[in-house]
């Protein structure tokens, strides 16, 4: 029986090892077919009861050939352990029929407690170099895994697995362990980037079309007359908040004058302080926002410094206090502004 056994496995290595020359090669230079030889006598050995015994010749054989089977683990035949240093196999691990196993793979478990804790290969499935296969998860027949890859799922059959964790790589899959050995690798996190660009290029694509139509309305579009066009300025004007005072601009008397000459608007803004905190800010909120409006394309802010007279100063601001305490009202501020625009420096 075991001899049967060591002829298959010899035959299944001369079959997925290239670099195999000869039988005797094979029978004296390959620890895989040793370590499974050993397990087979171990295994039956844990299967009468002889634990102290099966686990000892396993640890001899771990010693001699660098791969670690559990005397309890169950192994199909023709199974092909190929370099094997570091390779581990749990105790309740399952193993099926033709399984290859390349150096530093792991069928580890992740529980401490005495249930299946380990994997379940089915036929013909291949584990790359260094990858680990965790958990009482089942590997359909013919499933690939590549090297260095983590499964903690399960993986249907003829699926190729890769990455960490694990993740199932296209939809192509493998009836047969001759077509699973081939050189086609995908990486799903590649084909998920490669997706997102293919939609930025189609959304930007969209984009310029759009922006093309806009042009063509706007060509199109009938001319404003200028008087509409200015209510749309000084409107545009009233949506920009002094913050100093809490009103918009035109109501506390800031802008003085308006030009509107084909696409160009100049603003002639009025401050009454030379050195004024908010003279940038102001500025740049005039002019971002007259550029939101659709016809505007050039706009110019021209500040004009206008102090206040002492006098004409005194008796606004004596009026204004003597107005009830209170939310001040627009009306207060254009009385204001009758003479001159209140301060915002």
């Amino acid at each position: 029986m075991i001899g049967a056994q060591i002829r298959e496995d010899i035959s299944s290595i001369l079959q997925k090892d290239p670099a195999a020359r000869s039988r005797i090669e094979i029978l004296f230079c390959y620890p895989g077919l040793h370590a499974l030889t050993i397990h087979r006598v171990a295994h039956r050995l844990w299967l009468r009861e002889h634990r102290l015994a099966a686990r000892f010749l396993s640890h001899i054989s771990r010693f001699f050939t660098g791969i670690e089977i559990h005397p309890g683990a169950t192994i199909g035949r023709r199974v092909v352990i190929d370099h094997g240093m570091g390779v581990v196999i749990g105790e309740t691990a399952e193993v099926g029929d033709e399984v290859l196993l390349y150096m530093g793979v792991v069928l580890g478990g992740t529980t401490l407690t005495k249930v299946k804790r380990h994997p379940t290969l089915g036929k013909g499935v291949v584990i790359g170099s260094g990858a680990a296969v965790l958990g009482p998860v089942t590997l359909g027949d013919y499933a690939k895994v590549g090297a260095g890859a983590v499964v903690v799922r399960d993986v249907p059959p003829g699926a190729t697995v890769v990455g960490v964790p694990g993740r199932i790589a296209g939809l192509k899959r493998h009836p047969t362990q001759d077509d699973i050995r081939d050189n086609e690798m995908p990486d799903p996190t590649l084909r998920v980037i490669s997706r997102m660009l293919e939609r930025q290029s189609s959304l930007e694509e969209k984009i310029q079309k759009l922006e093309k139509d806009l042009v063509c309305i706007r060509q199109q579009a009938p001319v404003t007359p200028i008087s509409d066009r200015e209510a749309e300025i000084w409107a545009a004007l009233r949506q920009i908040i002094d913050p100093e005072i809490g009103h918009n601009i035109v109501d506390v008397g800031l802008i003085k004058l308006v030009e509107i000459t084909e696409e160009d608007v100049n603003v002639e803004m009025s401050l009454n302080t030379e050195s004024c905190p908010l003279l940038e800010y102001l500025v740049n909120q005039v002019e971002n926002r007259l550029k939101l409006i659709e016809w505007v394309r050039i706009v110019k802010v021209e500040v004009i410094h206008d102090p206040w007279e002492s006098e004409t100063c005194q008796n606004t601001l004596i009026h204004y206090n003597e107005k009830s305490e209170g939310e001040k009202q627009p009306e207060d501020f254009e009385m204001l502004n009758q003479n001159h625009p209140p301060s915002v420096g």
